[in-house]
């Protein structure tokens, strides 16, 4: 059995072994041990002795280990479970939880608790659906329309703001926002996650006034993907020196995990096949045009730099790739 190491409450919970992932596993300095830790591969992980909650969560959280003495020597152990465990460990991002688990003896040869097919079925984007729809007015602009969207088994809800009216002959301006609790709501000065998401919406105003139409779609994937309370453990890292790509990369958590497909099938439902994309990041134009968007023009979204955020937007441009000034 595998057992969620976040969500495990009880203190007298205790395993030999831990499944961690590869980013976190070269963090812990185990990427050496090639003979049983396959580049790019979930890691499990023996100590010293057993691992009780506490020692578990020293191992999976970074972000207090300033709090914590770590107790090693780790070894890397063989793993015949690649598959299962790659999946384990991405549902637990998906859920926005450490991924790390407590591993049982009776479970360390063949877990059956995930499956590689159950993961493949429950992130296809075909699943997402139009849920319902009704009008909104924004500050922006009143009239606008929110188009809501889900999938079985998924709580993260993804949303649509239209913005103008559909105009003949017109390429519509469509900004992918992915969700930012401390910048949209707020605003965080650490981010430029709010002031993109306010002059999108008044950008694609001015576009309607015109005679033209847009829509944002708000993706439900907090912290580039990895949740509200990895993205704030994240921020403990970077308060200690850590830029944002090497925070996530300790924590065991990708650099990158947005759903950009989803975006694409969004617009599909949406009767949308081309559009004139707001964004710094040339990845999104590049998950659109391979999921059949196609993408007549990329429109710049220039925001002056703060105190706050001048390093975070350095990264962005520098090691993220975006085409910042």
């Amino acid at each position: 059995m595998l057992q969620p190491i976040e969500t495990a409450f009880s203190s007298g919970l205790s395993a030999d072994t831990l499944l961690i992932s590869a980013s976190r596993a070269a963090t812990l300095k185990l990427a050496n041990q090639r003979e049983a830790a396959v580049p790019g591969a979930p890691v499990l992980l023996r100590g010293a002795e057993p691992f009780d909650l506490a020692a578990a969560m020293a191992v999976a959280d970074p972000s207090a280990d300033l709090a914590n003495l770590l107790k090693g020597p780790f070894q890397a152990l063989p793993l015949s479970w690649r598959d299962a465990a790659t999946a384990a460990l991405e549902f637990a991002r998906l859920s926005g939880i450490l991924p790390a688990f407590m591993v049982e003896p009776d479970a360390a040869s063949e877990p059956q608790a995930f499956s590689p097919d159950d993961l493949v079925a429950f992130t296809d984007p075909a699943r997402l659906q139009i849920a319902t729809r009704a009008r909104l007015p924004v500050e922006a602009l009143e009239d606008a329309e929110i188009i809501a969207f889900r999938s079985p088994d998924d709580i993260r809800e993804h949303a649509a703001l239209m913005i103008g009216q559909r105009a003949s002959g017109t390429i519509p301006l469509v900004r992918l926002h992915s969700e930012c609790l401390t910048g949209d709501v707020f605003g965080s000065l650490k981010c430029d996650c709010g002031p993109q998401l306010d002059g999108a919406l008044h950008a694609i105003a001015a576009e309607a006034k015109a005679g033209s139409w847009g829509a944002v779609l708000y993706l439900r994937q907090e912290g580039r993907g990895i949740g509200l309370v990895n993205k704030l453990r994240a921020y403990r890292l970077q308060d200690e020196g850590f830029d944002t790509i090497d925070a996530n990369t300790r924590l065991g958590l990708p650099e990158e995990a947005r759903d950009f497909p989803v975006a694409a099938r969004m617009l599909a439902l949406l009767g949308i096949d081309r559009v004139r994309l707001m964004t710094n990041n040339p990845a999104k134009v590049a998950a659109f045009e391979a999921a059949g968007i196609s993408v007549a023009e990329r429109v710049p979204l220039a925001l002056a730099e703060g105190a706050y955020n001048r390093a975070y937007l350095a990264t962005k441009r520098d090691r993220a790739g975006h085409l910042l000034p």
